[in-house]
């Protein structure tokens, strides 16, 4: 099995910043792809940001410029700097990975359990 942990979220002021890590364990063979998402209250989870195998990253609109992904995969960790940070980014953050457990294994989808992340104004 595999286990997404995510950390970092808390309150912020507006314009300020927080940098979220989601770590990945268990048996892993290799992250192919991950991504955050978020999810505010009722609204339904959207896209935040992805990086795929080899480091190439995509970002919605809301948040380009703004928030940076990246990945460690001696670590199988991967991160979100949010910069600049404004009350509409007020969410649930969750982490998503896709996870080979072996070289044969078909890669398979697993969520973290979220963490809060709250801007004031």
């Amino acid at each position: 099995q595999v286990q997404l942990v995510e950390s970092g979220g808390g309150l912020v002021q507006a314009g300020g910043s927080l940098r979220l890590s989601c770590a990945a364990s268990g048996n892993i063979f290799s992250i192919n792809a991950a991504g955050w998402y978020r999810q505010a209250p009722g609204k339904q989870r959207e896209a935040v940001a992805a990086i795929n195998g080899v480091g190439l990253a995509n970002y919605a609109d809301s948040v380009k410029g703004r928030f940076t992904i990246s990945r460690d995969n001696a670590k199988n960790t991967v991160y979100l700097q949010m910069n600049i940070l404004k009350p509409e980014d007020t969410a649930v953050y969750y982490c998503n990975a896709v996870v080979k457990r072996s070289f044969y294994s078909s890669p398979e989808d697993y969520w973290g359990q979220g963490t809060q992340v709250t801007v004031s104004s």
